[in-house]
């Protein structure tokens, strides 16, 4: 009877047990699907991502490069009016300064300082509005165009070849400045320029540079502190 009793008990306590272990196998089935599922919505999402991100980078080069950037803000009145201001104090100290060079046959005044103040005056933060970068390029892509014009004359050889060996120059010694690549073209093309020779290297666009980087303090100064 004891014996019976015993095996009686055991067998009611796997009877209890027995839905209690299939409910939890049951829920575990269940949390596991679930994990599963939120796995596989993670990596479609992800896959989703990809592919809307795939495309928006293919369709990127087309049509923005056509809208202003997204991430830029207006610019306030005083940006517009500094700026434009120190362009125009430039523009006329550089021409008083023609104006007393003109009985030289000298003129200080040229094109690439045009492209000089929109880099200093408008994005002075700009790697090209650095002053190594300016006084570098300038100083090197004039002095090439002038040994360009020297060995080729003028010319579409030797404009190819200045401008080329320019750019080569500027990535080198890393001193990129837009308005440098310029000079060469300007000089072969240029006959008052000739005269000039290897002092073209220094004037008119690194001696125009320093007074531009003058009046570029005083712009930087007016944004700063006066805003409107």
């Amino acid at each position: 009877m004891g014996m019976q009793l015993h095996l009686s008990h055991a067998h009611i306590n796997q009877l209890y047990l027995l839905p209690s272990l299939n409910r939890l196998s049951a829920s575990k089935s269940i949390f596991g699907s679930k994990r599963g599922l939120r796995k596989e919505n993670r990596v479609s999402r992800k896959k989703e991502l990809c592919v809307v991100s795939s495309s928006s980078n293919v369709a990127a080069p087309m049509w923005d490069n056509w809208a202003p950037e997204k991430n830029s803000k207006a610019p306030s009145l005083s940006d517009v009016v500094w700026p434009s201001a120190g362009a125009f104090a430039a523009m006329a100290i550089l021409g008083k300064v023609d104006q007393i060079l003109a009985p030289k046959g000298i003129a200080m005044t040229i094109a690439p300082l045009g492209a000089v103040c929109a880099v200093l005056f408008a994005t002075p933060s700009s790697p090209g509005a650095r002053k190594y970068n300016m006084f570098v390029a300038q100083i090197g892509c004039a002095a090439i165009g002038v040994l360009a014009f020297s060995i080729f004359g003028p010319g579409w050889l030797a404009r190819s070849t200045a401008l080329s060996a320019a750019l080569a120059f500027m990535i080198f010694t890393r001193s990129v400045h837009p308005p440098a690549a310029s000079l060469p073209l300007l000089f072969i093309d240029g006959v008052k320029l000739h005269h000039l020779n290897f002092w073209y290297a220094l004037f008119p666009a690194a001696t125009g540079c320093i007074i531009l980087c003058l009046i570029q303090e005083i712009v930087s100064y007016l944004k700063n502190n006066f805003k409107f």
